[in-house]
């Protein structure tokens, strides 16, 4: 029985490693389009995990990741933004920054 339990373990352990990559490259293209959309430069084309968590919705329980990023806005001072991802998909992005609203 323990054998058996220790194969559960690292099968669960496995998913969880695959599950986190996958979650990290999606909020890594999401940052990199996201900075493309805005002309700003996303610096060190990464994210990095800040928060892990549970969060429980209608569509039922899914891994809640925070993600930190840095980017600049004109190539010589560093910002940080952040990235939350619920399961596979995009719950929250900011960059921290004040809208621009153009004038009429």
């Amino acid at each position: 029985m323990s054998n058996l339990l220790a194969v559960f373990f690292l099968l669960l352990l496995g998913w969880f490693w695959l599950d986190s990559m996958r979650a990290r490259e999606i909020a890594t293209e999401v940052c990199k389009s996201a900075c493309k959309q805005r002309e700003l430069q996303f610096l060190d084309q990464t994210v990095a995990l800040r928060r892990l968590g549970l969060a429980w919705r209608s569509e039922g329980l899914r891994l809640r990741r925070v993600y930190r990023f840095d980017f600049s806005e004109e190539g010589v001072g560093r910002r940080s933004g952040y990235l939350v991802m619920r399961g596979m998909a995009l719950e929250d992005l900011s960059f921290g920054l004040p809208t621009q609203t153009q004038d009429a």
